[in-house]
């Protein structure tokens, strides 16, 4: 009996969909419930399962391409395993997974774990295995211009090979785009700055880090103290907390908190719904728990909608400033950056202590200037004495 395997509903709002990774190619056998190809929506990453035991025996749409909801993508015919086809092997992480489908496996001599990932997509167009090239890559690892040379590629006068590749951009890399150009086109957006000495964070963190480990199963990291700041900040600023719809301006008394948090599509901002309820542990196994699912592309399509502010932290990736964009309809987005030593003048001392910049923009149409710099003053303080935020004062 053959199946077909079509582009299931994954939201209200999507109709097309692009075609992502197949985990199987076509004329292999798969077990009901595996995951056989990818989705990519703008909001998210979705995979689909098989229906049922069989094997793969036409696929429509290849990676790349875009597909309707309902649409047929490939067919599947029922069928027991092969007797020499192995058992399925443990199911392993997504990054794994997309690892090893980027460099498969070559018949004849040649280990794979020495074929760089770009070499072994350019030799499986090209139909060659790793004993058909010699690597000159560290411990003799065969890199992409290695395949090349074998193929009689040009190379410029100096020795290295110059080329281009198109690669259409995904839907999530689409829609960022979109909403960046949104914020910039549509808010009138303004950043201000300051900066926090992070001694009594480091102080705390230091002091408590192997007991919080111990009791929650999770490192005490800098962003639930930004969290629990920002949340005492937006109680006393709420039009930072608010947002423009059409001729209203909507306030809210909770607190739905966008992490900007890199996954392997790209920056994704899952929301952490009701913050202000949250412990330091909630916060950061929320955090820790945002950051695996979306290495692995696995965030769901309502974690990422109805945030009331964001935070992202570029300090992570080094970045020392920053202006970060507000993400619609939100009027207000905290930027947190890298911690550095650095001279500042206590009570008419020089002394070297850990400082952070942080920033602030905000859509002007709802916040005041004033607002915004006094907020951002009630994050610096909460957080340079963290027990204000435990005192509510």
């Amino acid at each position: 009996m053959s199946v077909e395997i079509k582009v299931p509903s994954v939201g209200e709002s999507i109709t097309e969909v692009q075609i992502g990774a197949w985990h199987a190619e076509q004329g292999k056998w798969v077990a009901q419930d595996s995951e056989i190809v990818e989705l990519e929506t703008d909001k998210a990453t979705f995979d689909v399962p098989a229906p049922l035991d069989g094997i793969i025996v036409e696929i429509l749409k290849k990676t790349g391409e875009m597909a309707s909801v309902g649409e047929v993508i490939g067919y599947l015919e029922e069928a027991e395993r092969p007797a020499d086809q192995a058992a399925p092997a443990p199911e392993k992480s997504p990054e794994k997974a997309a690892a090893k489908a980027e460099a498969p496996a070559h018949a004849g001599g040649g280990s794979d774990d020495r074929v760089m990932p770009a070499a072994a997509r350019v030799m499986a167009e090209k139909g060659l295995s790793p004993a058909d090239v010699t690597g000159t890559g560290p411990g003799g690892r065969i890199l992409k211009e290695d395949v090349l040379a074998h193929q009689g590629g040009a190379a410029s006068g100096n020795g290295a090979f110059r080329e281009e590749e198109i690669v259409p951009m995904s839907p999530i890399r689409k829609k960022i785009a979109e909403r960046l150009v949104e914020a910039q086109t549509n808010a009138a957006l303004l950043t201000t700055f300051n900066e926090v000495d992070m001694s009594s964070v480091m102080e705390l963190r230091a002091q408590y880090k192997d007991l919080f480990l111990k009791k929650y199963d999770v490192k005490l990291g800098f962003m639930s103290f930004f969290v629990k700041a920002v949340v005492d900040g937006l109680s006393q600023f709420p039009q930072i907390n608010a947002e423009i719809r059409g001729t209203d301006l909507v306030f809210r008394n909770y607190y739905d908190i966008g992490i900007a948090v890199g996954g392997g599509k790209g920056l994704v901002v899952p929301v952490m719904r009701n913050a202000e309820r949250l412990s330091f542990a909630e916060i950061e196994l929320k955090i820790n728990d945002f950051g695996q699912r979306a290495r692995a592309n696995k965030i769901s399509l309502d974690e990422l909608q109805g945030g009331t502010f964001t935070i992202t932290n570029g300090g992570v990736y080094g970045s020392l400033l920053s202006t970060p964009i507000v993400n619609p309809p939100q009027s207000g987005v905290l930027g947190m950056h890298g911690i550095q030593e650095r001279p500042i003048a206590v009570n008419g001392q020089v002394v070297i202590r850990p400082m952070m910049y942080i920033a602030l923009t905000y859509d002007h149409r709802v916040v005041d200037g004033r607002e915004a710099v006094v907020f951002l003053k009630r994050v610096k303080e909460a957080l340079e004495e963290p027990a204000r935020m435990l005192m509510e004062i």
